[in-house]
């Protein structure tokens, strides 16, 4: 039975961020992840999860500023140190919230930094991360994210990623699965997840083109979802979809 998570920052967009906790509890999610928390009292959204009996499945380290276009630092040599600061931040979170799982979005590379510079940057920065973790039970995760909705993004394939996961070195470092995004960069997605199965440390989900729910686009969800199901996989898979209409209607797809 795979166990799915509702993307707060996705859905629910009907009501208040707040408000969307008790909705994914009452529509039978029993997880949730969003892009970030930092925005709300760490102790706020720990009620919030205590009052609708939800976990904390997965967030992400501050990525920069937003909405000026940051899409993560961490392959910026110019904001190592705000990398580095920011990683506090995001552990003192992921603590108070018993989550377990953070993500590393790598950025766009700024266009004075060659592509060595910026290489080693991330490495190192995850190295920094990943050192830092070493003494929790929180696994970093690195997400290639396709360059169609993020131009410029550095990490962008499984294979990329991977390489500099090894090149990290750290077993705490693992791999951010994103269906939609793969599909748009290499396809072959059943294929891949089964070889790369060991490494990958959560899945997430939404439908291409449009960023849709599951069944309104070309990936066959069935036959991916099954197969992951039928894995070794025990982790969660994050709803990171865009409602094609009101929410709870397009919901429907779980139930096919």
């Amino acid at each position: 039975m795979i166990n799915l998570a509702a993307n707060l920052t996705m859905m629910f967009n009907e009501v208040d961020f707040l408000d969307r906790f008790e909705l994914a509890s009452r529509h039978n999610f029993k997880g949730i992840e969003y892009l970030f928390p930092y925005d709300y009292p760490v102790d706020q959204i720990l009620n919030k999860l205590e009052e609708n009996n939800l976990q904390q499945v997965l967030f992400d380290l501050p990525a920069g500023d937003w909405e000026s276009g940051d899409r993560g630092i961490a392959v910026q040599p110019e904001r190592i140190g705000e990398f580095q600061d920011s990683l506090g931040l995001a552990i003192e979170y992921a603590e108070s919230l018993n989550c377990k799982r953070l993500t590393c979005l790598a950025g766009i590379p700024t266009t004075k930094t060659d592509d060595e510079l910026t290489k080693r940057t991330l490495i190192e920065n995850l190295k920094f991360a990943t050192n830092n973790l070493i003494n929790t039970d929180i696994v970093l995760l690195l997400e290639p994210i396709n360059t169609i909705d993020i131009n410029g993004f550095y990490v962008t394939t499984t294979s990329q990623a991977l390489e500099i996961i090894n090149d990290v070195g750290s077993n705490n470092l693992k791999l951010q699965y994103d269906i939609y995004h793969m599909q748009i960069m290499e396809g072959n997605l059943i294929r891949t997840i089964g070889e790369n199965l060991k490494f990958i440390h959560h899945f997430q989900i939404a439908d291409n083109p449009g960023r849709n729910e599951p069944g309104t686009g070309e990936i066959n969800y069935s036959n991916v979802l099954k197969f992951i199901n039928n894995s070794d996989y025990k982790g969660w898979v994050g709803c990171e979809y865009i409602p094609k209409g009101n929410t709870i209607d397009g919901l429907k797809w779980i139930e096919n």
